[in-house]
């Protein structure tokens, strides 16, 4: 079977304050800005792992031309309650000290490092109520 595909280059996720956003992903999990472009209808705000700008990841602040005021607000709220479904994974070489760098920054964790079958993860919420998880693999 031919691939069609051969990368996934970006994905999104919704929040609500892109400055709280470049905050948060940016200036506490030591992501790096990927683009920041005024587009005038809206703010093109993407992050990517630090040397790894294949990868990006949208900070889609919920609203037009996407989305109509109703549906926008629909989704703020989802957003805050953590119900949008959507999840951001990261891998580390090492989970709890990783976990330990990022609790003296201030990040709260919803659940602390675990070790589980596939290796040793833990949970954390962004100021948007988005799911994040990051692992540490089994060798």
């Amino acid at each position: 079977m031919m691939h069609m595909f051969n990368a996934i280059t970006q994905s999104q996720i919704y929040v609500l304050d892109q400055d709280e956003a470049l905050d948060f992903y940016v200036g506490k999990l030591g992501l790096e800005v990927s683009a920041d472009v005024d587009m005038g209808f809206m703010r093109w705000l993407t992050v990517s792992i630090p040397g790894h700008p294949e990868r990006q990841i949208m900070l889609e602040k919920p609203g037009a031309p996407a989305l109509s005021e109703e549906t926008a607000q629909q989704v703020r709220e989802l957003v805050t309650k953590g119900a949008m479904g959507g999840w951001l994974i990261f891998n580390t070489d090492d989970c709890r000290k990783t976990y330990e760098t990022l609790l003296a920054r201030g990040v709260e964790f919803t659940e602390e490092p675990t070790d589980r079958p596939y290796g040793t993860d833990c949970g954390l919420r962004d100021p948007f109520g988005n799911r994040i998880r990051f692992t540490e693999p089994k060798a």
